[in-house]
């Protein structure tokens, strides 16, 4: 299926690996010019190469800190710098670290808020004008699953990613009709963020072997699997596109059926 997204320009943060990666790697295949993001500089040049193999529009790596403010007004700029203008933005953060509610500290909590909420606000606030001056354009924000269904040991993702969704289902009705806002709700992928937990899981002793946790977190999902990231990538640059142009204030959950919230 041809999106007819050859030529647009998109921004997709935390974009060095994981799902931020396969969701710039998806649009940079459907032809978008794209501006990945990351904190590493060397991880950040690996995953440029790596997008560039697959896109026939440009790619561009631009490092900064989600948490830092000038950092994000320097992304935007550089994509609409670079491209012209922007059409798509696409936010995604790394998550807090696991843990439960007495383990975490105050400054815990104001960071992951932080990282996870005012990245978004932020980046939305930059963004805005130069996707209503485009003609319109769209806005997707990597969340979690957690949002439908509290997690084990994952209190700071349980509680602030909330507020992204609630921020995701207002700008949907603020910014509408130019631009449309939906959320993604990760389950289980490969990416480092879940290699990470099932770590952390062995460390707390759920586990006897990081092969073994790997092995039940995808007996635990219906389709017997952990996700393929780029499945989810394919799913951002869909909402990006026309073809989901009556898609919009969505929060759609991707995690082989693993979740057993009735909404």
């Amino acid at each position: 299926m041809d999106l007819e997204l050859e030529g647009d320009s998109a921004l997709v943060t935390a974009s060095s690996s994981g799902l931020g990666k396969a969701s710039a790697t998806a649009l940079a295949r459907e032809g978008a010019n794209v501006v990945i993001n990351g904190r590493d500089k060397g991880r950040l040049e690996e995953a440029r190469e790596e997008i560039s193999e697959v896109a026939t529009g440009k790619v561009i790596a631009k490092q900064g800190d989600l948490t830092e403010e000038d950092d994000v007004k320097v992304l935007v700029e550089t994509a609409v710098s670079e491209f012209g203008g922007l059409d798509h933005l696409i936010t995604s953060a790394g998550g807090p670290p696991s843990g439960a509610f007495l383990e975490t500290t105050d400054e815990d909590w104001y960071h992951a808020f932080d990282l996870l909420v005012m990245s978004v606000v932020r980046l939305v606030r930059e963004a805005e004008p130069a996707l209503r001056d485009n003609g319109g354009g769209t806005i997707v924000n990597i969340t979690s699953r957690s949002t439908k269904e509290a997690l084990d040991s994952l209190v700071l993702s349980n509680s602030v990613r909330m507020s992204v969704i609630g921020l995701e289902k207002t700008l949907s009705r603020e910014l509408s009709p130019e631009i449309r806002v939906n959320s993604i709700l990760p389950g289980s992928h490969e990416t480092s963020r879940v290699e990470n937990l099932v770590q952390a899981a062995v460390e707390r002793g759920e586990f006897d072997s990081y092969e073994e946790g790997m092995d039940a977190r995808g007996e635990s999902i219906p389709v017997g699997r952990i996700g393929d990231p780029m499945e989810l990538g394919d799913t951002v640059a869909y909402l990006c596109s026309d073809r989901a142009g009556y898609i919009n204030g969505q929060a759609v959950v991707i995690d082989g059926g693993s979740g057993r919230s009735n909404l």
